[in-house]
């Protein structure tokens, strides 16, 4: 690890003015799950570190009734967890966050921090892709909203502009009929998935009314499958349409070949994962 400056901004606009002026010089400490030990093997240098931990009111998880649930930059994946806000309106939120085996990542990590690594196996992330989620984004001079479909240009990269960091993120409240599910494939619990997918469902009289299917770590990016949703929405659920969607799902796929997976068995099995979740929610709409 190279030497670098340690900041401790007490602010928000503080944070942001330190980004504009050291650009990508700079990183943003969270929990540092993942930046720490990529600057130990160096595949991250930066020669400003930027820790967020002592601004004040960044930690917040917040139930706004109708208006959905809110939480910030710092709210750990473990008070994430253990919100019962959470796991009463946003269960595959939760389960994505309750299949993480380890016990620093939970305690350290912040949900937040795992979004703007932008790695495309965030299971976070791909279960906030079917809850319509929109991130708040401050810089120096102004604050925006984005939906976190938007959020991510390509492997490890995002939308953010120099300056710009993520404050937190807001869920709007899920209509009482949606359903969900959420599965992934790793080779032992405390892996990274070789693929994972969320979903999100509306059926009404066995007819398909809204539904949402992401995956992730299939594609440099977790993405929702667009040409799938189309052939399920407003048709009459069977298993043969089932089984349709998921085999358009798995075409949509991108996924490569590494250490963990080949890029053929990725594909393969995100046809099988879209199946099984499909199911899974199904039958708790009891269809």
């Amino acid at each position: 690890m190279k030497p670098f400056e340690y900041l401790e901004p007490r602010t928000v606009a503080e944070a942001t003015e330190l980004l504009f002026s050291y650009g990508e010089k700079a990183k943003i400490l969270a929990g540092g799950i993942d930046l720490i030990p990529r600057m130990r093997k160096c595949e991250i240098k930066a020669e400003y570190i930027i820790n967020i931990q002592k601004i004040s009111g960044l930690e917040y998880i917040e139930d706004k009734g109708k208006q959905g649930l809110t939480f910030g930059a710092m709210a750990k994946l473990y008070s994430m967890e253990t919100s019962k806000a959470v796991q009463s309106n946003y269960p595959i939120l939760y389960d994505a966050i309750h299949q993480i085996t380890s016990v620093q990542a939970k305690y350290m990590g912040t949900a937040v921090g795992n979004l703007c690594v932008a790695t495309p196996a965030s299971d976070v992330a791909t279960a906030l892709f079917t809850l319509g989620a929109e991130l708040k984004i401050a810089s120096p001079k102004s604050e925006r909203t984005e939906p976190i479909e938007k959020f991510y240009r390509d492997y490890f990269r995002t939308s953010l502009k120099q300056g710009e960091m993520v404050t937190g993120v807001v869920l709007p409240k899920p209509l009482p009929e949606m359903e969900t599910a959420f599965l992934n494939l790793v080779r032992t619990h405390s892996d990274i998935a070789k693929v994972s997918v969320a979903v999100a469902i509306i059926v009404r009289n066995g007819i398909c009314q809204e539904v949402k299917i992401a995956i992730g770590a299939a594609a440099p990016t977790v993405f929702r499958t667009a040409k799938a949703e189309v052939i399920l929405k407003g048709q009459k659920i069977t298993p043969q349409l089932i089984s349709r969607v998921a085999e358009t799902a798995a075409g949509e796929a991108r996924p490569i070949t590494d250490l963990r997976s080949t890029a053929g068995y990725r594909k393969e099995m995100t046809k099988v994962l879209v199946r099984r979740a499909l199911e899974k929610s199904l039958e708790k709409a009891k269809v």
